[in-house]
């Protein structure tokens, strides 16, 4: 069994250029640009979108965060991975968990903060971030005892997720789980939501939660808990060992 590493793993072939480079560039420039504060040049019709006004205001980024830990929290010593991790060591109490985090991200600013940040707050704990896509990990096989990817499936096409799930299962330890999150379609946010990120230069799939489901299960997964949020739907998987 590979222990990971921050650093590149021997599993190279598995890494480099995603043949899915042109729908992740779009995401990760738009994460780049909010992450350095730059304006987003918006239409004066969607500025007037209720949903604008909270975004500017922060009221919706409690709407639209989900809480993993609820579902699945990390214990000491587990080696975690945080697929789509933005600067989630610098928000959520990883020191408190005694976790083992290591990160991987599209957007360079945000890798390139942690990877200077997360030293210095608890330099055991944080195992490094590595700038990539999620349908490519440069991990050896059952690395992780926990794999998290929340806030980020809805940018990308269901056929995406047929690789990702097969990647987190590769690197998962037997027995476990992975927690990550879709888009509700029906809920009251999700459409103008949609429209919003849409013009901030991510479009978005509303993909049917069955259809959802589905994908899990067909990738050998078995869902063990489902929590329902504002705007994302949370799941706890597992894969058979």
């Amino acid at each position: 069994m590979s222990v990971p590493s921050a650093f590149p793993s021997p599993h190279r072939d598995r890494a480099g250029a995603s043949p899915w480079e042109t729908a992740i560039a779009p995401v990760a420039l738009r994460y780049n640009r909010e992450y350095r504060g730059e304006p987003f040049d918006l239409p004066e019709e969607v500025e007037a979108m209720p949903i604008f006004h909270e975004r500017a205001s922060g009221q919706l980024q409690a709407k639209i965060t989900s809480p993993f830990w609820e579902l699945v929290k990390p214990k000491k010593n587990q080696h975690c991975l945080d697929l789509g991790c933005g600067v989630g060591f610098l928000i959520y109490p990883w020191r408190d968990w005694g976790a083992y985090f290591y990160g991987r991200e599209i957007s360079s600013v945000a890798r390139d903060a942690l990877n200077a940040r997360g030293p210095q707050l608890n330099s055991k704990l944080f195992k490094g971030v590595q700038l990539g896509s999620a349908d490519r990990l440069d991990y050896g096989e059952e690395s992780f005892d926990l794999a998290i990817a929340t806030g980020f499936s809805c940018y990308y096409p269901l056929d995406y997720w047929v690789e990702v799930l097969s990647e987190v299962r590769r690197v998962l330890k037997p027995g476990a789980h992975f927690v990550f999150d879709v888009v509700d379609p029906a809920s009251p946010l999700a459409e103008n939501w949609a429209i919003l990120e849409t013009y901030l230069g991510a479009e978005v799939f509303l993909e049917p939660i069955a259809a959802w489901e589905q994908l899990i299960k067909s990738s050998g997964g078995k869902i063990l808990k489902r929590q329902p949020g504002e705007l994302f739907n949370l799941y706890k998987i597992k894969f058979p060992s």
